[in-house]
């Protein structure tokens, strides 16, 4: 009877589009690994930057398609990977130097664990401004906040067996987006998902708030499909990167100072109270970013996040609309486990 090798190969699967940015200082940094054991897959998908030129430079194998989306790219990347592990990572990321041997000791260790997610750096890969720094920053302490078991699969930077992809499934390519939690809550019914600390790497993120509150509103509409879902896996509220009290303490501020001139009385109490339930909610967190960004920088940061809080509080009052009227937003995660 034939046993697991004791060193598998790792296939270090990263998908990229546009990334030339950054996409050296990625690879780089897969190389610098202290696993011994690794392939590496660039699926570069449909880019018109120099990015198939940088991945040439490095010992990868380099598959290229039109632009089918981040999940299309990370499945085609299993397709052409050999590994018994299926390390992802996206190209925007430099891994810690041990986070794949982390990753494959976790793996190992028990065959209930199905997938291990890493956390981002709480220093950027490349410190392009305060907007960055915000959500670098809050990037890492919910993931910090949520170490240990999940129902979210962070396939920005996490690692599975291949059987268990095999036996879950491929992620859904109908899906430009919050993929990873429809993969997370799909294969937490019947594996343990975790988020390990240990597993780290350098985020390169969003440095314009436009472009920020933008993907904040357009991940955060069609999720509540999946979590208003009753016959499929749904994650659970508290792995949100968004905390929903401090979105409803949020949304309390914003109807109470709409409502001030006709009620003045009334919309000074509940303004109180939402802010009250913002700061108690995330004082963790206001304490963390008052701590890391200094006090000259705290009054901004909490502003950002109030910000986002508000975007992702009116993302879920339309995704409520359109739960509602649209039979096709309620079917919209219905597709998983199917390429």
């Amino acid at each position: 009877m034939s046993s697991a090798p004791a060193t598998p190969t790792v296939s270090v699967i990263i998908p990229n589009y546009n990334y030339a940015r950054t996409l050296r200082q990625c690879l780089q940094a897969v190389l610098d690994q202290t696993y011994p054991a690794i392939e590496v897959v660039v699926v570069d998908d449909g880019s018109t930057d120099a990015s198939p030129d940088i991945a040439a430079e490095f010992p990868c194998t380099l598959v290229r398609t039109a632009n089918t989306g981040v999940s299309a790219a990370r499945n085609t990347g299993v397709r052409h990977s050999t590994g018994g592990i299926l390390f992802f990572l996206d190209s925007d990321i430099a891994l810690a130097p041990q986070a794949v041997d982390r990753a494959v000791r976790l793996l190992t260790s028990d065959p209930r664990i199905g997938f291990v997610g890493g956390i981002y750096d709480k220093e950027p890969l490349i410190d392009d401004g305060p907007v960055e720094r915000y959500k670098v920053l809050h990037g890492h302490f919910w993931r910090v906040r949520n170490s240990g078991e999940t129902r979210l699969c962070n396939f920005s930077l996490g690692a599975m067996r291949r059987e268990t992809y095999d036996r879950a499934g491929p992620l859904d390519t109908s899906l430009r987006a919050t993929e990873d939690v429809e993969y997370g809550a799909r294969l937490a019914a019947t594996s343990t998902v975790l988020i390990d600390a240990a597993i780290l790497g350098r985020h390169d993120d969003d440095d314009r708030l436009g472009v920020l509150l933008g993907k904040q509103y357009h991940r955060s509409v069609p999720l509540v499909a999946l979590f208003a879902g009753r016959r499929r896996s749904r994650p659970r509220l508290t792995d949100t990167a968004y905390r929903p009290r401090a979105v409803a303490g949020t949304g309390l501020v914003l109807a109470s100072l709409a409502g001030a001139a006709l009620w003045p009385a009334a919309g000074a109490v509940a303004a109180l109270a939402g802010v009250a339930l913002f700061v108690v909610e995330e004082r963790r967190l206001l304490r963390f970013l008052r701590t890391s960004a200094g006090l000259r920088q705290f009054p901004l940061m909490a502003g950002l996040h109030l910000l986002m809080n508000a975007t992702t509080g009116a993302a879920a009052l339309v995704g409520a609309a359109r739960w509602a009227c649209s039979p096709s937003f309620r079917r919209l995660y219905e597709n998983g486990g199917r390429a």
